[in-house]
C-alpha cells in the first residue's frame, strides 16, 4: 500500500495522521527520487497497489536523463523537483547518509514535509499501535509487530523482522533479512547489515553501523561499526 504522510493504526481501525489513499477517485501522481535498484522495487510495489500513477524519477546523474527505468523516465535532476507541484515524492536512495542529504537539500529548494509519500507493500499487515513516519519504505514480507514505531525516511528490505516495541529513528536503513528482538531501539542513521540481528532491549547510537550477519548483544555506542558474532 501507498500511504500519504505517516501511517497509524489504533483502537476503533485505521487512522492516519493525514487520511490513507482510498483509490476511489483521481489516483495521485508520485515522483521518485534516485534511480537506483531501492526505486525499482517501490517502483513495481506502487504498481502492483494501483493506487499512485508515477509519472518519473528525478536523479543527478544527467548521463541518465531521458533514459527509462522499468518504464518509468528520468525526467531530470532532483533541482526540478519544484516543476511538478501536484506530485508526491519519494526518496528512494539506499545509503542512509545520503538520503538524509537529499532530503536536506529538498528542504533546501522548498519542498514541503507534506509532500512526502510512505510506500507499505499490500501484503504487510499494520498491527494496533505501530506507526510509520512518512517517507519510510517497507517493502515485502517485513514483520512489523504490536507497539513498532519507525521515524521518517527509514527503509527496512525485504524479510526484516521487527519485534514488539521496537523504536526506529529518522534514516535508519534495515538490509534483508535484519530481525530486531522486542524493545530494540535503533538512533538516527543507523544502518543494520544483511541477516544481521539485534538482541531484544538493546540500545543502538545514532549512525552506528552494524555489519551483515553480525549477531549485537550489547548497546552500541554512536558512530560505532560492529561485526561478527557477537558483534564487537
Amino acid at each position: 500500500m501507498i500511504y500519504k504522510h505517516a501511517y497509524h493504526c489504533g483502537r476503533g481501525g485505521p487512522k492516519s495522521i493525514l487520511q490513507k489513499e482510498s483509490g476511489a477517485g483521481v489516483v495521485e501522481e508520485l515522483l521518485i527520487v534516485s534511480a537506483s535498484g531501492l526505486a525499482r522495487e517501490v517502483l513495481a510495489m506502487v504498481r502492483s497497489s494501483g493506487q499512485y500513477d508515477v509519472i518519473g524519477i528525478l536523479d543527478d546523474d544527467f548521463e541518465l536523463l531521458g533514459v527509462s527505468v522499468d518504464g518509468a523516465t528520468v525526467l531530470g535532476g532532483i533541482g526540478s523537483v519544484l516543476r511538478y507541484a501536484n506530485a508526491n515524492v519519494i526518496v528512494c536512495i539506499e545509503s542512509e547518509f545520503e538520503r538524509e542529504a537529499a532530503v536536506g537539500r529538498l528542504a533546501q529548494l522548498g519542498l514541503p514535509e507534506g509532500r512526502y509519500a510512505t510506500a507499505v507493500d499490500p501484503g504487510i499487515p499494520l498491527l494496533d499501535s505501530a506507526f510509520v513516519g512518512q517517507g519510510s519504505i517497507l517493502l515485502h514480507n517485513v514483520t512489523v509487530a504490536p507497539a513498532v514505531s519507525l521515524g521518517r525516511h527509514v527503509v527496512a528490505m525485504p524479510n526484516v523482522h521487527l519485534g514488539c516495541d521496537v523504536h526506529i529513528a529518522d534514516f535508519a536503513t534495515l538490509c534483508a533479512g535484519a530481525s530486531l528482538g522486542g524493545g530494540a531501539s535503533l538512533g538516527r542513521g543507523v544502518h543494520v547489515g544483511m541477516n544481521s540481528c539485534v538482541r531484544e532491549g538493546i540500545t543502538v547510537g545514532r549512525y552506528a553501523r552494524i555489519g551483515m550477519g553480525a549477531a549485537v548483544e550489547s548497546s552500541m555506542p554512536e558512530f560505532a561499526t560492529w561485526v561478527g558474532s557477537p558483534a564487537h
